[in-house]
């Protein structure tokens, strides 16, 4: 893995995506430096220095864009600027400056799906009459029954209730999230070349990459044959509310369609026009063998790779999801990538402390009472899976506090919840506040150092025992792993290959540059295999203790002893 140390070298390395550590940053949540309780830009930008010495290799920023926060940003009113309550373009620039002089590359979030219902062209949407040119930029369809009071169809909103919204002349428009988030018509010209548009201004601004929202949802069939289709909220317990029940052959009216790689295609051709050409990654809920459509050279490079997120806490479980996704990947050309949490699931360190099979959902309705929550084991099981990711080939991608070894936030009082899943849903899911709460940056504080004010989403009390100066420094700590980890991980070679296997509940990952990885998923402590050298552990004993991750590195080389 290369390292890069300015801002020179950032262009050196265009393959740079490949084996990444990318840390995904939810900026509202990341440091207020205004004293309004809600995180900014210029907050990430004072904290460069911090993810810098953590050792990731590019920042990824969710949508900053100007909106009404009706869905945690991903409602955009301006595909083009910075809401004011964050800072400015200035400020933006001024982190792309910042974070290529440090090393790191910068990712920003691409809502392609939707807009806000406050964006220009939804405006004069409402303003125009059926079937006028400004319609034709979203989905809006003539309602069913006398007066056209009904819907088209029976299609469902991810968040809750019918899909469809009356836009008060007997026009529907479709929306398969909130309300206030049409749907763009992407058979429109118009709008194809809006977001081209878009792509070069941040690519311009110097954006290396960009992470795709529902990169899946993009195309649809409107057809007569399509109307009786159904949207479901996806099963029981799922891992990411807004993952639906789809079908997998690209014939599903919604999602993961074929002509939707069309449109990447196009994409694909604008990335290369830059030098290094710009990185993209796909969030695409679908099946493994479609996934790894969106992750072709010719689209967009990368698909997020969840299967692990979904894993149970099982050796062959992880097994075979590897397995699986280091042959998908090498198929077409890409790299796999490794996610473990993000703004859309309860964090991993919360899953694993909970019984296999626990509904999520109704864990969090219960305000984390029900099941009973095994804080001590999940975060045994968090610090082993995350070492083990950084172990495979491919890039991984954090989550903002995960390196603090951060729980989900379960009970949060429904009077501050922001996420329109719980309006939607008439109280009956609680939705993703859990895993965005502020993160913990001093032990002490009226925000534990996030700012000066009390956070807009409250932090628990014990946060500060979790905070970054809580534990930098400190030996055994989560912080102190990670950075131990991520600092031996530029060490290992980008086009090693790997065994995987399973013996006696315990996953071994071996590599060809001489680095092994061993968790031990059983209840037994394991040896440490023999002529091999003990770099660095999630946890402190000689043996590999039960829920644990060694790395260990062949015998007498001496490289990489930690200092």
């Amino acid at each position: 893995m290369s390292a890069f140390s300015s801002g020179e070298l950032l262009a050196a390395d265009p393959d740079w995506w490949r084996d990444a550590v990318v840390y995904q940053v939810y900026p509202r949540a990341f440091t207020d430096s205004t004293g309004s309780g809600v995180g900014d830009l210029e907050g990430v930008r004072s904290r460069i220095p911090y993810l810098r010495d953590l050792g990731v290799d590019a920042l990824w920023l969710s949508p900053f864009y100007p909106s009404r926060l009706v869905d945690g940003g991903y409602d955009v009113d301006d595909y083009r600027d910075v809401d004011p309550s964050l800072g400015s373009l200035a400020t933006f620039d001024a982190i792309v400056h910042d974070a290529h002089e440090a090393g790191l590359r910068v990712i920003v979030d691409i809502v392609p799906n939707h807009s806000s219902n406050r964006h220009v062209w939804f405006r004069q949407a409402l303003a125009s009459v059926s079937r006028s040119p400004a319609r034709a930029r979203y989905i809006f369809r003539r309602g069913r029954g006398k007066g056209a009071l009904l819907p088209p169809n029976d299609w469902q909103s991810l968040f809750g209730g019918s899909a469809w919204q009356a836009a008060g002349d007997g026009d529907w428009y479709l929306h398969l999230f909130a309300v206030e988030q049409p749907d763009f018509n992407w058979s429109n010209r118009e709008v194809r070349d809006e977001f081209l548009t878009t792509l070069r201004f941040w690519a311009d601004r110097g954006v290396d990459g960009f992470r795709v929202d529902v990169a899946h949802g993009l195309a649809k069939d409107l057809s007569p044959r399509a109307s009786v289709a159904a949207v479901s909220m996806g099963p029981v317990g799922a891992v990411d509310p807004e993952a639906p029940v789809r079908l997998s052959d690209g014939t599903d009216p919604l999602f993961d369609r074929d002509e939707v790689h069309e449109i990447f295609a196009e994409w694909r051709q604008l990335f290369d026009s830059y030098t290094p050409p710009r990185s993209a990654v796909a969030e695409a809920w679908v099946a493994p063998h479609r996934r790894a459509l969106y992750a072709r050279p010719s689209e967009l490079g990368q698909a997020f790779e969840f299967a692990l997120l979904e894993a149970p806490w099982s050796a062959e479980a992880f097994e075979a999801a590897i397995l699986e996704n280091l042959a998908l990947s090498a198929s077409v050309g890409s790299s796999s990538t490794w996610v473990l949490s993000n703004h859309d699931v309860v964090r991993h360190s919360s899953r694993y402390g909970l019984p296999e099979g626990a509904d999520l959902p109704a864990w969090l309705m219960s305000h984390g009472v029900s099941p009973a929550e095994d804080l001590a084991l999940g975060l045994r099981r968090a610090r082993a899976a995350t070492m083990l990711t950084l172990a495979l080939p491919g890039s991984s991608y954090l989550y903002q506090g995960e390196e603090l070894g951060l729980p989900e936030v379960a009970d949060l009082p429904v009077e501050v919840l922001q996420d329109p899943i719980w309006e939607r849903t008439g109280g009956l899911r609680k939705g993703r506040d859990g895993s965005r709460v502020p993160l913990p940056w001093t032990s002490e504080g009226p925000s534990f150092g996030f700012g000066s004010a009390a956070a807009v989403l409250p932090q628990p009390p014990w946060f500060g025992a979790l905070s970054v100066e809580a534990q930098a420094g400190v030996d055994g700590s989560t912080l102190t792993m990670y950075r131990e980890a991520l600092a031996l991980r530029r060490s290992m070679q980008r086009d090693a290959t790997v065994e995987v296997r399973v013996a006696a509940e315990a996953l071994y990952i071996t590599r060809s540059d001489g680095w092994m990885s061993v968790t031990n998923f059983g209840l037994v402590p394991t040896a440490v295999p023999t002529g091999r050298v003990r770099l660095v552990s999630s946890g402190v004993s000689a043996v590999i203790e039960p829920s644990t991750t060694v790395w260990l590195e062949v015998g007498g080389v001496g490289e990489h002893q930690l200092g």
